[in-house]
This record gives structure tokens, sequence and C-alpha cells, in this order.
């Protein structure tokens, strides 16, 4: 989980840096930080920090693609993951999937309580019968990218759990502190407060690549 001291350290780094962003970085970056200083401050609450991670990512993958594209909400953050693994040179993610968390991923990856189709059954929608064989055969897929070691299938998979629990705590679908289901929560706000935080740095490292406008940019 990231710490005051963290968040903060990233602020210094953004605010000694910003006179080399776009306008379009500068503001994602801004506003990720701010969000990841929040949640730095839910150090015994799993569950807040769970949103304001996702909130912070949320403001560094958000951009304004146009309306003449449909790109849903996991193809933009997808699309964020690979181009920041392209940017991540010195492996800083790829230790953090290896080394820090390959046990509390392979949990989650592991856990149809953030399983789409689980809960697509689970609501009475017709084709999901069989999720307990679409949970294997997801398992099965995440199990050998682990096994080969390829970072961006994993995080894709990762993710992918990650926005079934964050749909799942925002539309009011579990309880606060609650006791059931509720160790991918802790996982997932430590996994979080790891990898937002190495995301914007790589941002920050790589300001001359062409940083689309947040979809809410700053109007006067």
């Amino acid at each position: 989980m990231i710490t005051e001291s963290e968040a903060n350290s990233l602020k210094e780094k953004q605010r000694n840096l910003r006179e080399g962003f776009s306008d379009s970085l500068g503001l994602r970056v801004h506003r990720s930080i701010s969000w990841l200083q929040r949640a730095a401050q839910e150090q015994d609450d799993p569950d807040a920090a769970f949103v304001f991670l996702w909130i912070a990512f949320n403001s560094a993958y958000s951009q304004d693609i146009g309306i003449a594209y449909h790109v849903s909400e996991k193809g933009r953050f997808k699309s964020f993951l690979s181009t920041l693994l392209s940017f991540d040179q010195d492996d800083h993610v790829y230790h953090l999937v290896w080394t820090r968390f390959p046990h509390e991923i392979r949990l989650i990856l592991e856990n149809q309580y953030v399983f789409g189709p689980f809960w697509n059954h689970q609501n009475g929608l017709q084709g999901y019968d069989d999720w307990p064989d679409k949970l294997d055969a997801s398992v099965k897929k995440a199990k050998i990218a682990l096994s080969e070691k390829d970072t961006e299938r994993v995080l894709n998979e990762l993710f992918d759990r990650l926005y079934v629990l964050r749909n799942q705590i925002i539309h009011g679908g579990s309880t606060w502190a609650g006791a059931v289901n509720r160790a991918q929560v802790s996982d997932a706000s430590e996994i979080l407060g790891s990898l937002i935080p190495v995301f914007v740095d790589l941002m920050m490292e790589n300001p001359l690549h062409s940083w689309r406008d947040p979809i809410y940019p700053v109007i006067d």
C-alpha cells in the first residue's frame, strides 16, 4: 500500500518536472497523484483505499478518444497498460508482478467473486450457466501467461478481475468493511497501491509521448 511519504515524493517529482509536460500529461498526472495522496491516508481501510486508488488509476488512463471511436473502458486501460509496459525499460512493473505480488495476483485470478461471468449467472443472465468452465479456461490462460512471465497478459487478466471488484464496490454491491469475500479487497489495494505510483512515474518519465487530453479537462 502506498504511504504518504511515497505519494509526497511522487508529488515532489511532478513539481520538478511539470514545466516539461504537455497540458494533457500535466493534468492527468496532477489528478492521479492527488488521489494517491488521499489513498495513502487509508492504511487501515482497504475498501476506501481501493476506491481512491482506482480513481487515481482512472485519472491516469482516462482520455478523450473522440466520439467517433467506440472504445470500452477496459479497452482504454488495456491500451494504457500496454503503452506503459513499452516504457518500462527498468522492469519496475515486471518486478512487482513477478517478485512482490505473484501469490496475491494468483489468488485474485482464481477467485470466482471477482469473475464477471459468475455474477452474470447469479443475476440470471442467459448463457452463463457454464461460468465454472469459463473460469477454468481463464485461469488456465492466466497460468500459461504466468509460466511464460508474460507481464502484459497477466496484467490484462488481473485488471479484468479488479474491474469487476471496482464495479461491485462502486455500484453498492458490497458492504463497507464486510466480513464476506473481503480478502480480495485487501490484496487489490496492496497491488494497486504499488502499481499505480509506478504507472504515474513512467508517465512523467516519458513526456514526449502523445498523451491525449483527459475526458474532463479544466474549463474556466
